[in-house]
């Protein structure tokens, strides 16, 4: 039996998680229009694949990406590969965990934010709009007629995030930072991917920047791994929720609200489960595309 990793590397590891929630919440946008929100102590915060947008967020923008030529087929499978790897085999593994970190954005290297980020304005329109869940929206929508603001929250890179969170009137998102010089981007991340215990960090750094009262805010997840999120806020709420966070919602009497119809909710539980976050979705779609073209 492999021998756990020692104290330092699982600091280490959480060293990088609080990284990475501090450089998204540094990152994220506040809507200008709402200077005088009515009530400044609550917000909300959304994650996005399987609970704002049906999919994963990160395989469609890829495969928009991949459609206009903007990496490789090889940049495609080793990606890919690599974080399907992570997932399924070595999570508790450092340098696993490191090899699909360094990974997980290399292939944007060379290229400019700007570039990203207008891609990022036509692969909304063309992949991501019609995929909005309705429910969800609407769940935004009343925190913002209520006066509170509405972040999203996702692993997905930050730009894609903050498209999503445009076009849809909320206040701003927090999602994977990557590494940037003078404007290109390097092929690094800031810190770690934006995922489990890093979506808490990251709301609590924004807690403490706009004054929140976190007892008094809401958060809404599909996914099990998204619990440290869910617990830290006052009302936690499942949408569209896995087994496990299914399960644990009913136990600790947490709202739930699934707009898949029975057929969608029992095919997207087989998926999360095996796959345990909508970024491990996103590799193994991403992979399966690529096999079509190398046949």
């Amino acid at each position: 039996m492999a021998a756990p990793p020692d104290r330092s590397k699982r600091l280490n590891l959480k060293q990088r998680s609080k990284l990475a929630g501090e450089a998204a919440a540094a990152a994220t946008e506040v809507e200008t229009a709402l200077t005088l929100p009515a009530d400044t102590r609550a917000a909300a915060f959304f994650d996005v694949d399987n609970t704002v947008m049906q999919g994963a967020s990160i395989f469609h923008f890829a495969r928009g990406l991949y459609r206009r030529k903007f990496f490789t087929t090889r940049d495609l499978v080793g990606a890919a590969y690599k974080q399907a790897y992570f997932r399924f085999v070595g999570v508790e593994d450092p340098e696993h965990v490191a090899e699909a970190r360094n990974s997980a954005l290399a292939f944007i290297a060379g290229h400019t934010v700007i570039e990203l980020q207008d891609l990022g304005e036509e692969i909304f329109d063309e992949a991501m709009a019609h995929r909005i869940w309705p429910g969800t929206r609407a769940l935004a929508q009343l925190h913002l007629d209520q006066g509170q603001r509405v972040w999203l929250v996702t692993a997905a890179p930050i730009e894609i995030a903050q498209v999503i969170a445009r076009r849809l009137g909320l206040t701003g998102a927090m999602g994977t930072v990557a590494e940037h010089e003078n404007g290109v981007y390097t092929g690094r991340l800031v810190g770690d991917l934006l995922h489990g215990p890093a979506k808490a960090e990251a709301i609590k750094a924004l807690a403490e920047r706009e004054g929140l009262d976190l007892a008094a805010c809401s958060a809404y997840s599909d996914s099990i791994n998204d619990l440290p999120m869910l617990s830290l806020v006052g009302d936690p709420c499942a949408i569209n929720p896995d087994a496990r966070l299914r399960a644990h919602a009913r136990e600790h009497g947490w709202r739930v609200r699934d707009y898949r119809t029975g057929r969608k909710a029992a095919r997207a539980g087989l998926v999360v489960g095996s796959a345990a976050s909508g970024a491990a979705v996103a590799s193994v779609l991403v992979g399966r595309q690529v096999r079509k073209h190398l046949r």
